[in-house]
């Protein structure tokens, strides 16, 4: 790198450092920081400096340093100016997506355990909808292994699992400020929440944590809100039996239960996926670990 450069941009340092601390986000793409090269680099007097010359600059003489989440198949860079959460550094992976299921469990305050990996949806593009179920099916998809995304990357000393949930047009999500920044992230509420983890409880520390989870919940959910959401979401499969089950064994009252009349109950269902041995709940039609 000439000499030149460096000297011009020592020079400038504290003007860059103005222009990067005027940016809504902390954490950038190099897209981002190029713009701004281009728009100020006659004010900076950098001339002709290359993109990637500029960000080594910054990286040795300032305060940037560089983020790599490495996926399989499509790893991702970011850039963080100064400090910036994992939170802020997960979101930024995609302005729509949103942190669920383990992740939402810690944010609505319905565990007193820190998740080791940050669970953030990007939901599917809408589809058409699943065919007429019978119980052979049923029994055949939930008496195998569950499907889990295999889109994780390391963070610091956790990981980032990218979930590809299907289309539900980011039914319950809702902006959350950050205590330690300007930024915020998405997080499912409540109750689309405790759905999420109903559907899933391999993403959300297991049925022992889902069932804490409905526990923890019981004094500020609101279940009509949740049965709302059911009904929008129009789920092939009666994830509303599991989510009764767990209403009921979280001690929810049962004018709150009855809500889920709702829905029929016109199947054997399964709690959770490749369950061995389970226990059979008449009420819900559901099979349970054993024991549980």
């Amino acid at each position: 790198m000439p000499v030149s450069y460096k000297s011009r941009f020592l020079v400038a340092r504290q003007d860059i450092e103005t222009a990067l601390d005027s940016l809504s986000s902390r954490v950038l793409t190099a897209d981002v920081v190029t713009d701004l090269l281009n728009q100020f680099r006659e004010n900076w007097r950098l001339g002709n400096i290359a993109p990637l010359a500029f960000l080594r600059l910054l990286e040795e003489h300032s305060h940037l340093h560089t983020v790599k989440l490495r996926f399989p198949t499509r790893p991702v860079t970011r850039l963080v100016w100064r400090e910036a959460s994992e939170f802020e550094i997960v979101q930024s992976l995609s302005e729509k997506g949103y942190f669920s299921h383990y992740s939402a469990i810690y944010f609505n305050g319905l565990t007193e355990q820190v998740p080791k990996i940050f669970y953030f949806n990007i939901e599917q593009a809408v589809r058409p909808g699943g065919g007429t179920l019978v119980q052979e099916a049923v029994d055949r998809v939930f008496r195998g292994k569950c499907r889990q995304s295999s889109r994780i990357a390391s963070l610091g000393e956790r990981s980032v699992c990218m979930v590809n949930g299907g289309n539900t047009d980011n039914l319950g999500v809702f902006p959350r400020k950050l205590a330690e920044s300007t930024s915020e992230i998405h997080v499912t509420d409540i109750e689309r929440t405790l759905i999420d983890a109903a559907v899933r409880p391999a993403y959300s520390g297991g049925v022992h944590q889902v069932l804490a989870a409905y526990r923890a919940a019981s004094k500020n959910v609101s279940v009509n809100r949740l049965v709302s959401y059911l009904l929008r979401i129009n789920y092939t499969y009666p994830y509303h039996q599991a989510i009764g089950f767990y209403m009921e064994r979280a001690g929810y009252r049962a004018t709150q239960i009855e809500l889920l009349n709702e829905f029929k109950i016109e199947f054997n269902f399964h709690l959770d996926y490749g369950l061995k041995n389970p226990d059979f709940n008449s009420r819900w039609r559901l099979f349970i670990p054993k024991g549980f």
